[in-house]
């Protein structure tokens, strides 16, 4: 379908979002500079209670900058964040971002095999890591790059009550102090670091829109983990495209609570970036329990709320139960996943604001398309084109043609937030960016004639699994190491509350009897929790197509039929 000179969609915008957002030449750096001379003394971050003011925050980041400045690190280095949500994880991004080094995010529950792809892929010589993480970054050291690790303990950014409670001489303070931190000896304190330096000079060069600002690792359409390469100017378009479609929020005066993980792209967005760039307080929970963010509501209570389906569902049947006003969060806006209509209905009904569903991918910073904030908002689909946004629907084989109206196509789409291309990825970007700078999505949508989207498939076959990617080769490959298993095939079944659930089919070597749940249990020491299958399947064969190839639909419909399935 051609793209229409006239963007039908700009008639549902809500009152207020303008058709483009203006191009800046400002990076992440300076956007946090802005936010610390308008609001140097308002509440930046609130960390169970704890506060740090905008001005705090731009003295610990000019500080925490000469501190990784006298490791090493230079404009275009890789510093790699091993971090939950946390104060210092803020800090840290900032920080890296003011000399021009280059943010490269991982998830602190990862194995040391994810770990070590992607470390040793980046290059990265500086970790600053969870210290409950620094053994495990100790023992792969050698098959990367590293050269130093910086311990965060983040308990020392708990208020002074809640620091002196984890050291009460009882089993539960015991049991929660080891769940947030570990002793790292052989590294370097993340908190003496930034204590004993001094502000980073102010002549200190600074980076430019178009440097490389983060890598954040994805599988893309393929599966195998790459670095989508995204900069100053990237992260800054999606920022202000978000913020162009809220009109009704108010610079320094918002409570945005990251119920995301930062390390994630959405996350990172909507929370690093977006927040900071309009003067919020962010609201860092390391993560997401209802229960605690309920009782941050009472404290500072949240006015705009990012997150995914399963976290909108809970917070209102819990906040129902305790009786907890959720009245205050005007704004709601959902991603990652499939956001079913009875979640909208139901989180309306409890809170009296708007939730609405957004879609993007790691590779466009992330957000490119959302529903109206306004009652032109079609639930079911997820929305129209961002600001500054434009969008094709193609034939899949053949993306240089335009389908007819009305027809599915593979949504490709151009504009300011589109990534670089893949770090040292050449063919893989040149893949899926074609000519004219148009990025294919991988996935199969249908537009109609007001310009709103709705996701009909997707070629690319990961799960979405809690807001979090899992790519089905990774999962079959863990379990194919498995004592026992000749094949396996993975697959995403519906979860009830529009995400999906990791399913396995697993295939036995001759004259062996496996057991399901065993299987599950092996393949954790290969998986990311998330990532670990949640049911296993056994089958004494696998549907392949006529080269070979196993039929991951066919497997799908027959889990779906299968009689044990719960």
């Amino acid at each position: 379908m051609p793209m229409p000179s006239d963007r039908p969609w700009l008639s549902s915008y809500a009152e207020g979002v303008p058709a483009d957002i203006e191009a800046t030449e400002a990076t992440l750096a300076d956007l946090l500079d802005l936010s610390v001379d308008r609001f140097g003394d308002r509440a930046a971050l609130d960390f169970y209670g704890a506060t740090t003011t905008y001005r705090e925050l731009g003295e610990q980041v000019a500080r925490a900058a000469e501190g990784l400045r006298s490791l090493g690190v230079n404009a275009g280095d890789r510093v790699a964040l091993v971090l939950p949500n946390c104060p210092q994880h803020v800090v840290a991004f900032y920080a890296t971002l003011r000399l021009g080094a280059v943010v490269v995010e991982h998830n602190p529950l990862y194995t040391a095999e994810e770990l070590t792809h992607q470390l040793s892929d980046s290059g990265a010589r500086v970790a600053i890591a969870w210290d409950k993480v620094v053994p495990t970054l100790e023992s792969i050291r050698s098959q990367t790059a590293l050269e130093a690790i910086v311990a965060v303990d983040i308990t020392t950014a708990l208020p002074p009550a809640k620091r002196l409670a984890l050291r009460l001489p009882m089993a539960k303070a015991r049991e929660t102090r080891a769940a947030m931190t570990t002793p790292a000896r052989d590294s370097v304190s993340w908190r003496r670091l930034v204590a004993r330096s001094s502000p980073l000079a102010a002549d200190h060069p600074r980076p430019r829109a178009d440097d490389l600002a983060a890598l954040q690792y994805t599988g893309g359409t393929t599966g195998v983990p790459k670095g989508a390469m995204l900069t100053h100017r990237n992260l800054d378009a999606n920022a202000s495209q978000g913020r162009a479609w809220v009109p009704g929020l108010v610079d320094g005066e918002e409570v945005i609570y990251a119920v995301l993980p930062l390390f994630h792209a959405y996350g990172l967005t909507l929370c690093l970036t977006f927040a900071i760039r309009i003067g919020a307080t962010l609201v860092l929970f390391p993560r997401f329990d209802a229960d605690q963010v309920l009782d941050a509501m009472g404290r500072r209570p949240a006015t705009f709320l990012p997150g995914v389906p399963p976290i909108y569902a809970s917070l209102a049947d819990r906040a129902t139960a305790r009786g907890v006003d959720l009245h205050p969060i005007r704004y709601a806006l959902s991603g990652a996943m499939s956001l079913p209509t009875s979640t909208v209905d139901h989180w309306e009904a409890v809170t009296g604001g708007l939730l609405v569903e957004g879609y993007g991918m790691t590779e466009t910073s992330p957000i490119t398309v959302g529903n109206p904030l306004a009652p032109s908002r079609r639930p079911g689909t997820v929305g129209v084109p961002f600001p500054s946004t434009e969008v094709r629907i193609v034939d899949p084989a053949d993306p240089s043609q335009d389908v007819e109206e009305d027809d599915s196509g593979e949504l490709l789409v151009r504009g300011p937030q589109v990534f670089q291309g893949y770090w040292n990825r050449p063919d893989e970007t040149a893949k899926a960016l074609v000519e004219g700078g148009w990025i294919r999505t991988g996935d199969i949508v249908v537009m109609d004639a007001d310009g709103f989207i709705t996701i009909v498939d997707r070629i690319k076959e990961l799960i979405i699994t809690g807001g979090f990617n899992v790519y089905p080769s990774q999962v079959e490959e863990a379990l194919r190491r498995v004592p026992g298993v000749a094949d396996a095939a993975v697959v995403g079944l519906p979860d009830g509350s529009g995400g999906e659930r990791v399913v396995a089919a697993v295939v036995p070597d001759a004259g062996v009897s496996l057991d399901p749940e065993q299987v599950r249990e092996a393949s954790r020491e290969h998986l990311t929790g998330y990532k670990v299958p949640r049911e296993v399947f056994i089958l004494d064969e696998l549907p392949r197509s006529l080269i070979g190839k196993v039929l991951r639909r066919e497997v799908r419909t027959h889990l779906l039929e299968h009689p044990d399935r719960r």
